[in-house]
């Protein structure tokens, strides 16, 4: 079984200062301490996933295609500087609009990603800046940290490479 580190987007790998939505590849800007906390991930072994709510999907606020473009600019990006993300789970769905089963806190990606990818739950971790990406990971089965937004998760990092987490 191999272990695998999933991240949220908004606020995590990227900075969400002054925009409640991130849409615009112009506004997408990468949070200090990403580029080198997922390389050190890469070389230890760790799968890397991203799990997103784009709430702003269904609120009309921006396309999927939107959503598209920004993942096609941040995995660029990441290949740059030689990290692979295994597969972007991106939940489109807002409560306000319609319930869905993909939405964080539904652990629904994580368990998919765990099963498709045989990944051992004991040693994968979700790093978040909410409650829900908590709550998402613990209800998978796997250790969920939360961050403060924008936050430098270098830190976190290495307390999970020590096994400090």
């Amino acid at each position: 079984m191999r272990k695998a580190i999933f991240l949220d987007r908004d606020g995590v790998i990227n900075s969400d200062v002054g925009h409640y939505y991130i849409y615009r590849v112009e506004d997408f800007v990468i949070n200090e301490g990403i580029i080198p906390s997922l390389k050190k991930f890469s070389n230890a072994g760790y799968m890397l996933f991203i799990v997103t709510n784009q709430g702003g999907v269904a609120k009309g606020i921006y396309t999927e295609d939107d959503v598209n473009k920004v993942h096609k600019h941040l995995l660029s990006i990441l290949k740059n500087n030689n990290i692979h993300i295994e597969k972007i789970y991106s939940c489109p769905h807002h409560e306000s609009v319609a319930a869905c089963e993909c939405r964080k806190p539904s652990p629904y990606f994580i368990k998919n990603a765990i099963r498709e990818y045989n990944i051992d739950p004991n040693k994968s971790f979700m790093i978040g800046d909410s409650l829900r990406d908590k709550q998402s990971a613990e209800a998978a089965g796997i250790k969920g940290i939360k961050v403060k937004a924008n936050e430098n998760i270098e830190v976190y990092c290495d307390q999970i490479l020590k096994g400090e987490l």
